[in-house]
C-alpha cells in the first residue's frame, strides 16, 4: 500500500519539526530532508500499527482521507492561518 500525506514543516530550538496533521503523527531532523526521512518513518510505524490492529481503514477514514479504488486520497488543504488568542 502506498498513501500520500501532507507535511508541514517548523523550526523549535536547534530541530526541524516535521507534522503530518491529518494522522496527527510529527517527528523531527536536524534538516528539513532529515525531518520528512524521520516522518516517513514515524508515519509508516503508525500505518503498519493500525494494519496491525485492523483499524487502518477507520483510521483513515476519520482522518478525511477517502478512496477511490485502491488508492486513499488524502483530504485537501484550502490554507494556512495564524490565527491570534489574547492570553491573560
Amino acid at each position: 500500500m502506498r498513501l500520500r500525506f501532507p507535511a508541514v514543516f517548523f523550526r523549535e530550538g536547534d530541530v526541524i519539526v516535521s507534522l503530518c496533521p491529518v494522522l496527527n503523527v510529527s517527528s523531527f531532523g536536524e534538516t528539513e530532508e532529515g525531518a520528512e526521512r524521520s516522518l516517513i518513518e514515524a508515519v509508516a510505524a503508525f500505518i503498519r500499527g493500525c494494519n496491525e490492529l485492523g483499524t487502518l481503514e477507520e483510521v483513515l477514514e476519520e482522518s478525511g482521507y477517502r478512496r477511490e479504488n485502491e488508492v486513499w486520497v488524502a483530504p485537501s488543504f484550502i490554507g494556512m492561518r495564524e490565527p491570534e488568542v489574547a492570553v491573560a
